[in-house]
């Protein structure tokens, strides 16, 4: 006998509604609270200018535009147009490049997830091994990495001196500085959250794939373009996306334990001279400013990754 589904009285699922309304609540409170507070203040206080130190609250200006205009303006003068804040556009300009090691983390995480992708024994404990710096202490990290890239008995550059290579002076040469920090990112986020990821990611390919692809005759790598990088696509876009997001808003906790923001500003960021502009400085609504002016460039980039790198993931 065919079973009739009765639909649910509305007394049902208004108590659904308060059901879900109750769990949804707290969340809900520490957003508003914790989130969207914070950022409208943010955005007012980049209309303002004011000194926490000097002036007490009331004393607060409002200055219209003027903060994006000098964080964002142009002066021309006899020999050409010169910005009005040089020291804002250095900046964003260290932190894109900083982004530069998102591709080749991206490419080791990968490689390193098709590594530990094996059935051999023990490979739980070596999964674990690789993943484990990703979850230490950041700080600590960063200063076991100033030993590592020590001019003088640093670990590295006395691999490179093993074969010859004279190593540079790392964190205190202006060239090298960001290398020398992109090196670190790398090597530490290899093993990271973007290898978790793949590796979730290549476990759920359909072995029968495989199999077939070999019937085929395909060899490894045309079974990797045709049955593996398919799958891995949208894992790609969400690590690429978020890696991006990321990129601008990090920086700061590097070049503040490892190199204040030097040599010669050469590894300063934007989050990094936003915290300068803030808590050196206390130039709090300048400093909201640049907080604003990232929130926007990161919506703009994250929409042109949505717009041409998700066609690749949507569904046809």
């Amino acid at each position: 006998m065919k079973k009739v589904l009765l639909p649910r009285n509305h007394q049902g699922q208004s108590s659904d509604k308060w059901a879900a309304l109750a769990f949804l609540t707290p969340n809900l409170i520490g957003f508003l609270v914790f989130t969207s507070l914070p950022v409208l203040a943010t955005i007012l206080l980049s209309f303002t200018e004011w000194d926490p130190v000097a002036e007490p609250l009331s004393k607060i200006h409002f200055v219209g535009l003027s903060n994006y205009s000098l964080l964002l303006g142009f002066t021309h003068q006899a020999h050409g147009w010169i910005a009005n804040d040089p020291d804002f556009w250095v900046f964003t300009g260290n932190t894109l490049f900083f982004m530069l090691a998102i591709p080749l983390s991206m490419a080791l995480s990968l490689l390193l997830a098709i590594a530990l992708n094996q059935k051999l024994r023990g490979i739980a404990l070596f999964r674990a091994a690789f993943y484990l710096p990703s979850v230490a202490a950041g700080v600590g990290t960063m200063i076991l990495w100033v030993w590592l890239l020590n001019p003088q008995y640093g670990l590295v550059n006395t691999l490179l001196d093993a074969i010859s290579i004279h190593g540079p002076n790392w964190l205190q040469d202006y060239y090298w500085a960001k290398p020398g920090l992109m090196l670190m990112v790398i090597c530490t986020a290899m093993g990271g959250t973007a290898m978790i990821i793949y590796l979730a990611a290549l476990q759920d390919v359909p072995q029968v794939l495989y199999e077939a692809a070999r019937i085929d005759g395909a060899d490894a790598w045309r079974q990797f373009v045709a049955v593996t990088w398919p799958v891995l696509q949208p894992a790609t876009f969400f690590i690429f996306t978020m890696d991006v997001i990321g990129g601008f808003q990090g920086g700061f906790d590097m070049a503040y334990v490892m190199t204040k923001g030097g040599p010669d500003g050469a590894t300063s960021t934007l989050s990094y001279y936003t915290w300068s502009q803030a808590f050196q400085y206390f130039h709090l609504g300048y400093a909201a400013a640049i907080a604003v002016v990232m929130f926007v460039m990161i919506a703009i980039i994250t929409g042109i990754v949505w717009r041409f790198g998700g066609e690749a993931v949507r569904p046809s």
